[in-house]
């Protein structure tokens, strides 16, 4: 049975998660280089293959040691944001080649592939697969998960277009990656202090 309470806890919970994490700005900046709707569709899809992998780990990372998964995600958060930080400048070409044309396919395609392979093991991924656990309702943590992933891909697809109007991508990129870098210090805080 669908719990609302569950669902919108659980939204509440990924959404804020979520919205510093990579996945966000990677729908930013994919946002800023094709057509929206082609994008979102290809992350929605991936976010949809990810918040069901969570659920039917969700019981399995419950055997895991909280300081383990805690010192993995710093470590994951690190590498994100030495990679925002060691790639090519604006002046090089950065970022995502876009196709010479912009088909559906192409677009939802490069969407899917990049949310799939940097959500893999998220921690999003991870907090979904506790709450399921938690609570013993899939489908509820299921929606609420999807929803927000949804919610905040839609955010950053809209707003990358809007902020690049005011904010070069450069400065963008340099403040995700201090994000990043104090997303892994609390990660491998928790993780050393359990």
């Amino acid at each position: 049975m669908l719990s609302v309470t569950i669902m919108a806890i659980t939204f509440g919970v990924v959404f804020l998660a979520e919205l510093p994490d990579k996945t966000a700005l990677a729908g930013l900046m994919l946002g800023t280089r094709y057509r929206a709707s082609y994008v979102f569709a290809g992350v929605a899809a991936a976010f949809a293959v990810h918040v069901a992998l969570a659920i039917a780990a969700g019981s399995v990372l419950t055997l895991l040691p909280q300081r383990l998964v805690q010192a993995v995600v710093g470590v994951l958060f690190l590498a994100g944001a030495a990679m925002l930080l060691l790639k090519k400048s604006d002046d090089d070409d950065e970022g995502v080649k876009a196709p010479s044309d912009q088909s559906f396919w192409k677009v939802s395609g490069a969407g899917f592939m990049l949310i799939l392979v940097a959500e893999f093991g998220d921690l999003t991924q991870i907090m979904t697969a506790n709450l399921a656990a938690r609570y013993d309702d899939p489908l509820s943590v299921g929606l609420g998960a999807v929803l927000a992933l949804w919610a905040v891909a839609g955010l950053g697809i809209v707003g990358g277009r809007t902020l690049l109007k005011y904010v070069p991508l450069r400065l963008i990129t340099k403040i995700a990656a201090g994000l990043m870098l104090a997303l892994a210090g609390l990660s491998l805080y928790e993780a050393i202090t359990g």
